[in-house]
């Protein structure tokens, strides 16, 4: 009866996958992609972390999408939906730690398969094109970890994503447009979280999907790389040759040749992740963010922290530029460095500017890491803003100016300004600021933010901004005219202004 059964079975199933076959002609695809040949030493450990990141992909877009089922991206309810998986729902603190730990394991891990495939020449002809959509996939990996963190809605979220978008708000002509694309207005407002929510559920993913097939059919079509031996370099005009003459000679059968270690680490890197996730448990939420609380030391994570103390480090007047032309020209860098160097050794041991290379940015990197876990990514801020505004900025001022210092008291101004000497140095010092900035650009900095400001049109009332922006253009030398627009001032003179 059992063999009956079983026989019945195996029956219905070959049915089923003979239907499926017909319509699909799949296994022709499979067979050949199981068997096409690597070279014997690329079926190594050092060749596994490609595999491990597509395997840590898989684990984002499954729990991305069980996550997605209850978070809720609106300001009001992001915070308290996290709050919910983490307290009320069952196993929801682990998906969140499963999903918060695998973005980290996916950044290190195609970190590390950049490097290994730069150390071992494999960007190198014919496979130029596989280099540039894998940079594409680390950007678009980056992409993923930031816009995750700000789905968080934390006091640091609010924060980072206030400094993300100053960086953006400085690219000269498309910078305020952009801000606003990814904000929906100039503020972090109700529209922001909807937005970021698209980027990291939808668009990111989708793209990265997108290149991560064209990546897999690169590497099917034009091979494996070779172990980079010394002494073997690479020609355009042979190398092909070279390469299909050394699988035929000493290849293996993708599987099971070099699949079994790519399934081992893949498998090693899944319980590592859940490890972490168990005892280590979630990232966040922290508090609910408010950027009336200034009294915190916000930091991104883990991945992002050398921008952070980079960004305190760099001169005022350096920021701008570097922060612009620095990601340029290392973009134009990554993307060049197939044509460029597309020739000549494939071994790390007759390279050794590229290994000298690796060795800088890791220690630029992990110097810059090391300052962030233990420095503010700014200046210090330890004012109290209980502390009174001091009576000289007091005295002799309208009803509306002495309303505008009591916002600045309330509001907590003084923990990031100082004035009169005391005061926190987040920001710069206010005491001249009337000279500095015109009465506009006073009233766009506090509702837009800018620099390491956040923006405050959401937490500030029309009249308390009025009134804000009075006291601060009383903020100027004796004997010294606050700024002025220069075109108001031409059109006073001819009549025709205020």
């Amino acid at each position: 009866m059992r063999a009956l059964i079983r026989e019945l079975v195996v029956r219905v199933i070959q049915r089923v996958g003979n239907w499926f076959e017909q319509r699909l002609q799949l296994t022709g695809t499979i067979k050949h992609t199981m068997a096409h040949p690597v070279p014997r030493r690329t079926a190594s450990w050092f060749y596994v972390f490609g595999s491990a990141a597509l395997t840590v992909f898989l684990l984002q877009l499954v729990t991305g999408i069980l996550l997605a089922i209850v978070y809720v991206p609106s300001a009001g309810e992001a915070w308290s939906s996290l709050q919910a998986l983490n307290t009320q729902i069952s196993a929801g603190w682990f998906i969140r730690a499963l999903h918060g730990w695998g973005s980290n394991f996916m950044l290190a891990i195609v970190a590390i398969h950049m490097v290994q495939v730069f150390l071992f020449g494999a960007h190198k002809y014919p496979r130029e094109l596989t280099w540039i959509v894998g940079v594409f996939l680390l950007l678009m990996t980056l992409g993923m970890a930031f816009t995750g963190q700000v789905l968080r809605f934390d006091q640091d979220a609010y924060w980072g994503l206030g400094i993300g978008t100053s960086i953006v708000s400085r690219v000269p002509v498309l910078g305020p447009p952009l801000v606003s694309l990814l904000l929906g207005g100039p503020i972090i407002a109700a529209a922001t979280l909807s937005r970021f929510f698209a980027l990291h559920v939808f668009v990111i993913p989708g793209a990265l999907i997108a290149f991560v097939g064209i990546h897999l059919l690169l590497v099917l079509k034009l091979g494996i790389n070779e172990w980079p031996m010394p002494g073997r370099i690479v020609r355009r005009a042979t190398y092909l040759q070279e390469y299909h003459e050394l699988t035929e000679r000493d290849g293996v059968p993708f599987v099971p040749g070099a699949i079994v270690k790519d399934l081992f680490f893949s498998a090693a890197i899944l319980l590592s992740i859940a490890v972490c996730a168990f005892v280590l448990g979630p990232f966040g939420p922290g508090g609910q963010p408010d950027p009336t609380i200034i009294q915190t030391a916000p930091r991104p994570d883990f991945f992002f922290l050398w921008l952070y103390a980079l960004l305190s480090l760099l001169p005022p007047s350096s920021e701008t530029p570097i922060l612009l032309i620095g990601p340029a020209i290392a973009l134009i860098a990554l993307i060049g460095l197939p044509f460029v160097a597309g020739q000549g050794e494939k071994s790390w041991r007759r390279r050794p500017i590229a290994v000298l290379t690796i060795l800088l940015i890791a220690v630029g990197l992990g110097a810059l890491t090391r300052l962030a876990l233990h420095t503010p990514w700014s200046p210090v801020m330890d004012a109290w803003s209980g502390l009174p505004i001091p009576t000289k900025y007091l005295v002799g001022r309208s009803p509306l100016e002495r309303q505008g210092a009591l916002v600045f008291q309330s509001k907590q101004c003084r923990n990031c300004h100082s004035l009169g000497d005391t005061g926190g140095q987040r920001g710069p010092a206010l005491d001249q600021v009337a000279v500095r900035l015109t009465q506009d650009q006073l009233i766009r900095q506090v509702i837009q933010g800018g620099g390491n400001m956040p923006a405050y049109g959401n937490n500030l009332s029309p009249p308390q901004t009025t009134a804000l922006v009075a006291f601060l253009q009383t903020l100027h030398p004796i004997g010294q005219a606050p700024a002025r627009d220069a075109s108001q001032t031409e059109l006073s003179k001819l009549g025709l202004g205020p």
